[in-house]
């Protein structure tokens, strides 16, 4: 049987001895030895049929194994947890909802609002001084953050509550004169409530100056170039492109800090305040329940961060509009991507 050569392979058969004549001369007998070009597959062959093929999804035996272990070892401490007595769930549910608990929750939660927005706004005041081109505004800036990120929140805390005892009275006037508008004695004053924000507030603003600081400074020079090429004031350069491009990177780091805020007001129980944690331990000495009393706290401050947790996804999420071309799946979003996906796959086997 013989096989009729294609139209193709026939051209190629008639040029390739026109190309090898009209080298150029002194090539020689390089002439000789050219190859032809790769030939395409030859038109009007049938393309091979998969409809019969059937879709097996891949397997990931690892990956189970390894799903199966920590499924193991979550039931274990679960299963501790819910069978061991000593964990007294019935005392937690007890004092979960109690009135003095919940009293003590709003004080670690006005403590968080208050100490939060003041020191953010501290603290991005501190990041534009810092990045100033004054000398004095830039050693002042780093002199605070240095300070106050160099001793502990305690011993800030104990210092603002006995300030008192450096000077007895406070008084605001007309310096290095005695014209004085108004005077209050520093007890008065520096209440427990006032030690705690004090503490509180310039702790989180020496951190939250550098948070910003180096937000600032992700954003590429170049678009602070191109801004001032059109004209666009300074201002509104600062708020309208310096900014949100910043907070893409400040945003996590930020909720970090308040988080670590939320459980930093536990602190405050050596001012004898009554935040969530003094009054659990104010508790605990009485009933002699400690652990129950322990995990009461702990449980509200997981609700309290899993709630922060969640406002960060979001807030993250709509900053990441100008920096991906599809928004990143909600948790909500997920779970219907993959229970679909599971569905069509038990459909198509």
């Amino acid at each position: 049987m013989t096989i009729a050569p294609t139209d193709v392979e026939q051209a190629a058969t008639r040029t390739a001895p026109q190309a090898a004549g009209t080298a150029s001369p002194g090539e020689g007998a390089q002439t000789n030895n050219a190859v032809p070009p790769a030939l395409p597959p030859a038109p009007g062959r049938a393309a091979a049929d998969y409809s019969g093929y059937r879709i097996v999804a891949a397997r990931h035996p690892w990956r189970w194994a390894g799903t199966a272990v920590v499924a193991l070892g979550l039931a274990a401490v679960l299963w501790s947890l819910a069978t061991n007595p000593r964990w007294e769930w019935d005392v937690v549910a007890q004092w979960f909802t109690a009135e003095s608990v919940i009293r003590g929750l709003g004080e670690t939660l006005k403590l968080t609002v208050i100490a939060g927005a003041l020191g953010f706004v501290l603290g991005f005041i501190l990041a534009l001084m810092r990045l100033s081109a004054s000398p004095l505004l830039v050693s002042v800036s780093w002199t605070f953050s240095w300070i106050f990120r160099s001793t502990p929140l305690l011993v800030q805390m104990l210092l603002w509550y006995n300030l008192g005892y450096l000077y007895e009275k406070i008084s605001l006037g007309i310096p290095f004169t005695s014209v004085t508008f108004f005077e209050v004695q520093t007890t008065t004053l520096v209440s427990q409530f006032a030690a705690a924000i004090l503490g509180l507030t310039l702790n989180q603003a020496a951190y939250s100056a550098e948070i910003i600081r180096g937000g600032i400074l992700s954003v590429d020079q170049g678009q602070l170039e191109a801004a001032a090429a059109l004209g666009i004031p300074a201002w509104r350069r600062s708020t309208r492109i310096v900014l949100p491009q910043a907070m893409r990177s400040i945003l996590p780091t930020a909720f970090n800090e308040i988080i670590g805020l939320v459980k930093g007001t536990s602190i405050v129980y050596v001012l004898a305040y009554s935040e969530l944690f003094y009054t659990v331990q104010v508790i605990y000495n009485r009933t002699q329940q400690v652990l129950p009393l322990l995990l009461v706290a702990t449980l509200w401050y997981i609700v309290i961060t899993s709630v922060l947790s969640v406002f960060q996804y979001y807030i993250e999420r709509h900053y990441a509009k100008g920096a991906v071309r599809t928004l990143p799946l909600t948790p909500l979003q997920k779970a219907r991507k993959f229970f679909t996906i599971r569905t069509n796959a038990r459909n198509l086997t």
